[in-house]
């Protein structure tokens, strides 16, 4: 149909030259054959595209060179006059501007449109992690639409004791000596001290990460060192993190968190691992690679968390040490937050007016843990990858259909047998192919579900 489309425009620019050509048509003239063909590109991509609007620019910007360059210009605009675009302005059409900037590649806006707030960047910078910008280090982002709500997901993300359990299989504990006691998941003591806690957040020391940093209300992060000091590093000229006391280079890691509330009983979360080490695997492997496996972490206790979220709703926000036993010195983070949001937020997000705070009904379970409307349709990366391979699944099909039909309409005698005996071969490797694809494109792209038991 497009293939139809483009023929007809260009039969309709042809007859239009040859006419300018002869003189048989005049400039006024030709906006009629520009016009015809703006319509014939706007009925073509409109069966193909959900936005016509957007399709009708593209018409304009496309066109337009074109129209001004053989329409007699006047004194003020000629796209104006060719296009006959009138401009109208209305109270009832004007929207708020937020004031807003970009950051660790991030945006960020001020959710007030009072002109007081205009300059509010100039004050009040958003929270800034150099390592997301340093070209030394790697930084692969991944964002994910969950259907639990904000507190839920950071207390989740403070929470390493969890790791060995609920991500059974999937994250393996780091290795330690033997006279570290662990049980058979992998799980084992840990302490966490948090240091300071007050209206902009708190730090905390731990056993493990060298630094947790919880900045309200949405960032927390945490950083760490692998093969050195983290206490005792000095950058060199080249831009690389190295230790003086030794010339082997310090490995550093961070795990960055960013938790934004969405509505009662749903988030939204923006993570990055910005390491110095290992930086070439990032540059060859795709960036969709690395979400499937961050889509399954996310999926293997998404459930889970979703009825926590529904047990500590029962027991109210405050009484939240109601509903679960946090004893232990590795729940310090966890109980450093929830002391935070009761003394800071009255143990909650204030809605205002849009939300009672109710939260919604569980959906069925695969809706709960879809990934294509959650993830994979906003990630261009994701989307790409899945177009392709749904187009290299019908590709396969398709072979194997033609390779079939050629075995069964060739003559006797046209193809020996070793080529028949190839031909089939093919066409049922194709096919099984075709198969485990589609069942890959679905697990990864639209809902893998996670059964503990099974682990």
């Amino acid at each position: 149909m497009r293939m139809i489309g483009r023929c007809l425009m260009i039969l309709v620019l042809i007859g239009w030259l040859l006419c300018l050509k002869e003189g048989l048509i005049s400039g006024a003239g030709c906006s009629v054959f520009i016009m015809v063909g703006a319509l014939v590109d706007l009925a073509i991509a409109s069966s193909f595209l959900k936005h016509p609007e957007m399709v009708l620019r593209y018409i304009m910007s496309k066109h337009a060179n074109l129209a001004i360059s053989n329409v007699p210009k006047p004194k003020h605009d000629g796209l104006t006059l060719c296009l006959e675009v009138q401009i109208h302005t209305s109270s009832k059409a004007c929207v708020a501007a937020y004031p807003s900037c970009v950051q660790n590649g991030i945006l960020w806006f001020w959710l007030n449109a009072d002109s007081q707030y205009k300059d509010i960047f100039s004050k009040e910078k958003p929270p800034y992690i150099p390592e997301i910008d340093d070209p030394s280090f790697t930084s692969q982002m991944i964002t994910r639409d969950i259907q639990y709500g904000y507190e839920v997901l950071i207390e989740n993300l403070m929470d390493p004791s969890h790791v060995p359990y609920a991500h059974y299989g999937i994250m393996r504990a780091p290795q330690r000596s033997k006279s570290v006691k662990v049980d058979r998941e992998g799980g084992r003591p840990l302490e966490i001290r948090v240091k300071t806690l007050d209206k902009k957040g708190f730090t905390a020391k731990s056993s493990t990460i060298s630094d947790n940093i919880f900045i309200p209300p949405c960032v927390f992060y945490s950083s760490g060192s692998l093969g050195g000091n983290p206490d005792n590093i000095s950058a060199s000229p080249a831009g690389t993190t190295e230790n003086p006391s030794t010339p082997k280079p310090v490995k550093k890691i961070l795990l960055v968190f960013l938790c934004i509330p969405v509505s009662p009983g749903n988030s939204r979360l923006i993570f990055t691992s910005p390491r110095n080490f290992g930086v070439w695997i990032d540059r060859i492997v795709p960036r969709w690679i690395f979400h499937l496996n961050q889509n399954l972490v996310l999926d293997s206790d998404l459930y889970l968390l979703h009825v926590e979220e529904r047990k500590i709703k029962e027991f109210g926000s405050l009484n939240w040490h109601k509903a679960c036993f946090v004893p232990t010195k590795a729940d310090a983070l966890v109980v450093g937050f929830r002391r935070w949001l009761n003394k800071y937020s009255n143990g909650q997000i204030d809605w205002g007016t849009k939300y009672t705070g109710a939260l919604p009904p569980t959906p069925p379970r695969e809706q709960l843990m879809d990934r294509y409307w959650s993830h994979t349709v906003s990630c261009s990366s994701c989307n790409l990858a899945y177009k392709g391979l749904n187009v290299l699944e019908i590709v396969l099909q398709v072979f194997s259909l033609a390779s079939i039909g050629i075995v069964a309409a060739a003559k006797q005698g046209a193809l020996s047998a070793a080529a028949r005996s190839t031909l089939v071969s093919v066409a049922i490797i194709s096919f099984l192919v075709s198969k485990w694809l589609s069942h890959f494109v679905y697990k990864n792209f639209h809902f893998h579900d996670y059964d503990h038991a099974s682990r």
